[in-house]
């Protein structure tokens, strides 16, 4: 049942091909992809620190099934998100080995990316205007809507029109709060700085509804069926970008290609990860802005 109500969201598959040679990554002997060899991006000063360093810092999220998840007994990272940042660091030239994931708080990802903390960020990011005026974005590399999660015997909010007076639960700067604050006025907000916090206060009856992109609340609501359920349709389009220093023209060109030349990985990516689900979602073009 995963994003089988953001399929329709998705757009035009781009074109497909390899993404050259090289060896594969390091523990990853599945990967749909090889660890390119020879890299060279002239005009990027993020290329040049992960070249100098011989790692790659990459922003993720920690607590989203099924997009960019951490297991607590291993420390392993695991979903689509995750396999789409090292897909990029193997073209980079970077083996799973030289990656060091480093979950950020979606109110601190343009700080941590203008700062230099991170080398770039995969992780449920969605392209906006105001977030483009701070940092650039490649991609997108996946297209879904905004959605509702409330409790499986919450019989009272269906929709998003069923709102006022509830307490909605979002985290702190993402997009979705932003939105409910701007065009549901009648509606309480609370916020954490993870969405998993806000899923522990709808389960503790502290909020009414959970509200973020419907591809992350359909994940909770697979792990806990009998307690959590996502209701209605998506009521926004959000398209996740990967996060880069403002003005790495280059980066995000080297990245764009490397989604677009590598339409068949995208397939294959998605196909172990989120397409488990049994659900068919095309790769959306990128936006070479």
């Amino acid at each position: 049942m995963l994003l089988a109500a953001t399929a329709a969201l998705a757009l035009g598959l781009s074109a497909c091909g390899g993404t050259g040679g090289g060896t594969s990554p390091s523990g990853a002997d599945e990967a749909p992809y090889k660890v390119a060899d020879n890299v060279s991006i002239t005009g990027s000063p993020t290329f040049d620190t992960i070249k100098s360093s011989g790692k790659v810092r990459i922003g993720v999220k920690q607590d989203q099934p099924g997009l960019g998840f951490k297991d607590a007994a291993t420390g392993e990272y695991s979903g689509f998100d995750i396999e789409i940042a090292q897909w990029i660091a193997a073209s980079l030239g970077l083996a799973k080995d030289k990656i060091e994931f480093k979950p950020i708080p979606s109110a601190n990802r343009e700080s941590a990316i203008t700062n230099g903390d991170i080398d770039y960020y995969v992780g449920t990011y969605s392209i906006t205007d105001k977030r483009k005026q701070l940092i650039d974005f490649a991609g997108p590399y996946f297209v879904t809507g905004q959605g509702l999660l409330v409790k499986k015997d919450n019989s009272t909010i269906k929709t998003e029109k069923d709102l006022s007076g509830k307490n909605v639960c979002s985290a702190t700067g993402s997009t979705p709060i932003q939105n409910i604050k701007a065009n549901f006025p009648d509606t309480k907000t609370t916020e954490f700085d993870t969405y998993s916090q806000c899923v522990e206060a709808l389960k503790s009856g502290q909020v009414d509804a959970v509200t973020t992109d419907q591809a992350i609340l359909l994940g909770y609501a697979a792990q806990e069926p009998d307690n959590l359920k996502v209701v209605g349709e998506p009521f926004t389009t959000e398209k996740y970008g990967v996060g880069l220093k403002k003005g790495d023209t280059a980066l995000r060109q080297f990245i764009n290609k490397t989604l677009t030349d590598g339409g068949s990985v995208w397939q294959k990516i998605y196909d172990k990860t989120l397409g488990q689900s049994g659900t068919k979602v095309q790769q959306p073009a990128v936006d070479n802005y």
